[in-house]
């Protein structure tokens, strides 16, 4: 896992347009997860400080474009709005991941960690063996840092490095659309089930389903709209990748080929982590054993992608 996700990490180290400001994200993706996840997890053997390291490393990717710049007024509208999008994102979860820990969230393994010791378990990784386990969950959190370091900066990379030049393209424009739309619909899927989880602790109820507003037409809305902000960010990269792939920027094949097979990748990436590794698979786990109608909801509700309420 690690080889592979040390892939797109190289390309950019190597690429011609953006290899300075690679070499920026890389220097500053090694010392946040280095302080704020590897030193922590050696001190408590937990995986959950990566919910801090994770977003306000999108932060940091978002204001790469921003610290390598000449001069800010040189900066494009696409670096502006790559650059956003990043340091919003992150923002919110970040921000979010800084409450949990303030409130004592982070005093345990939250779940989807916890599910990663499953894993482990039947791979004969558990603390019984304590090198093999620590250098597992370092290992781990190794590889988000190198996501961050590699693959979740390509759309960032294109559109902020100069490919492409002029006003937005119709398709940059609809992309850009479907971000915001994407983002909003996140955000009220969280909101939703903040408001559901407040309304069941002040009436005593416990055990509740929430399937109330999105989440009645997906059972992890807010995972959804999570994939379709990544989409829509290789969607808007797709005009930059093709302009280096055609303007002659890139002297190497070998960049070209691997930042237009590192674009593909980030939709199928973001789907796997959020489906299978950290997302819908581990919290439904938990959800079975802890709600008694969560049964009922995954019969009546479609796991990832929208559609009608079956029952």
């Amino acid at each position: 896992m690690i080889v592979k996700a040390s892939v797109p990490v190289l390309v950019l180290f190597i690429s011609e347009k953006c290899r300075d400001a690679a070499s920026l994200n890389i220097s500053l993706q090694l010392g946040l997860f280095l302080l704020t996840s590897h030193l922590p997890a050696l001190m408590t053997w937990r995986m959950s400080w990566v919910d801090i390291s994770w977003p306000w490393g999108l932060v940091t990717i978002g204001l790469v474009p921003l610290f390598s710049a000449k001069s800010l007024a040189l900066v494009d509208t696409r670096t502006w709005l790559v650059s956003g999008a990043y340091i919003l994102s992150g923002l919110r979860m970040g921000l979010g991941a800084v409450y949990l820990a303030y409130k004592g969230h982070l005093a345990k393994e939250l779940p989807r960690y916890e599910y990663q010791r499953i894993r482990w378990a039947k791979r004969g990784v558990t603390k019984d063996k304590p090198f093999l386990y620590m250098l597992t969950l370092q290992a781990e959190i190794f590889v988000q840092c190198l996501a961050n370091m590699g693959l979740l900066s390509v759309p960032l990379m294109l559109q902020s490095s100069g490919y492409l030049t002029g006003p937005l393209t119709p398709l940059e424009t609809l992309s850009w659309g479907l971000w915001a739309i994407s983002l909003g619909w996140e955000h009220l899927a969280d909101s939703q089930k903040i408001n559901f989880a407040r309304q069941c602790k002040m009436s005593g109820s416990r055990g509740a389903v929430c399937d109330v507003g999105l989440w009645q037409y997906c059972r992890h809305p807010n995972y959804f709209g999570e994939w379709m902000v990544w989409n829509s960010l290789a969607l808007a990269s797709a005009p930059s990748c093709l302009a280096m792939l055609t303007s002659g920027q890139e002297s190497s094949l070998l960049v070209r080929l691997g930042l237009v097979a590192s674009l593909l990748q980030v939709s199928l990436a973001m789907y796997t982590c959020l489906v299978t590794y950290t997302g819908a698979v581990p919290s439904e786990h938990y959800s079975l054993q802890k709600r008694p109608e969560y049964a009922r909801y995954q019969q009546e509700v479609n796991m990832f992608f929208p559609g009608p309420n079956k029952k």
